[in-house]
């Protein structure tokens, strides 16, 4: 009897997972738990109700999204702007989609779904740091589903807590998020020139607009880094 997990409409299982790809993907669900027991404390601390942040977590799944629109709606704008400006943020995901369409390619329409549903800058992350396609697939869905149910039960049950944890960023938390994100990306930026110089150029744009923009706008408009990217390709074509 064929085994139904071989099937192209269900959720490939990873089979080159090793003990660094593991560590690594441990390390950034450790890093999106602090965030988001953060997020489900300051929604329901801002005087949201619980199912406000779980709901949104399961569904719109989008840390700076998220954080932006409970942001608008508690200071009292309406659900639309709180979507609009979610949508605005997020826009940067289409770009990761690109990036590891291969990934998700061949594959049933529900898995191609799950798997739209679980892109993000970390699993992105993950996946492009692989040279080795199976290795690429592996590192997507473990860390995507990882850091999926993390994510959740963490906004889950840090709304539950409310209040009573306080601000976590007081302790320095809300920066092992980007700290860990920053530790995966290295590789590629130190073994390839072109990819340090698009780092340079979309991380100099990125702090130069922060000042002005809100939260979460200075990683989209740092995209614009790749520009210096496909100078290079186009000279080479040349």
């Amino acid at each position: 009897m064929r085994s139904p997990f071989r099937t192209p409409d269900v959720l490939p299982l990873p089979t080159t997972v090793d003990r660094a790809l593991l560590r690594d993907v441990s390390l950034v669900c450790l890093a999106s738990g602090v965030v988001g027991v953060s997020f489900g404390a300051i929604a329901v601390a801002g005087g949201l109700p619980v199912w406000v942040p779980v709901v949104m977590s399961l569904v719109v799944y989008a840390g700076s999204a998220q954080f932006s629109a409970v942001g608008i709606l508690l200071a009292g704008g309406g659900p639309l702007a709180a979507a609009a400006t979610g949508l605005l943020l997020n826009t940067r995901t289409a770009a990761f989609s690109l990036a590891v369409a291969d990934v998700l390619g061949g594959r049933g329409r529900a898995t191609r779904f799950l798997g739209a549903h679980l892109v993000t800058d970390e699993t992105a992350a993950f996946a492009l740091a692989q040279r080795d396609p199976a290795r690429r697939r592996a590192a997507f869905w473990v860390s995507g589903i990882g850091m999926y149910a993390v994510w959740n039960l963490s906004v889950f049950g840090g709304a539950l807590a409310g209040s009573a944890l306080g601000d976590t960023g007081a302790f320095g938390l809300d920066a092992a998020f980007p700290a860990v994100l920053a530790a995966l990306v290295l590789p590629s930026v130190r073994d390839d020139a072109g990819v340090r110089r698009a780092a340079l150029a979309g991380g100099a744009v990125a702090l130069a607009v922060t000042p002005f923009v809100p939260a979460g706008l200075p990683v989209l408009l740092a995209l614009a880094g790749l520009l210096a990217l496909g100078r290079q390709g186009s000279g080479r074509q040349a």
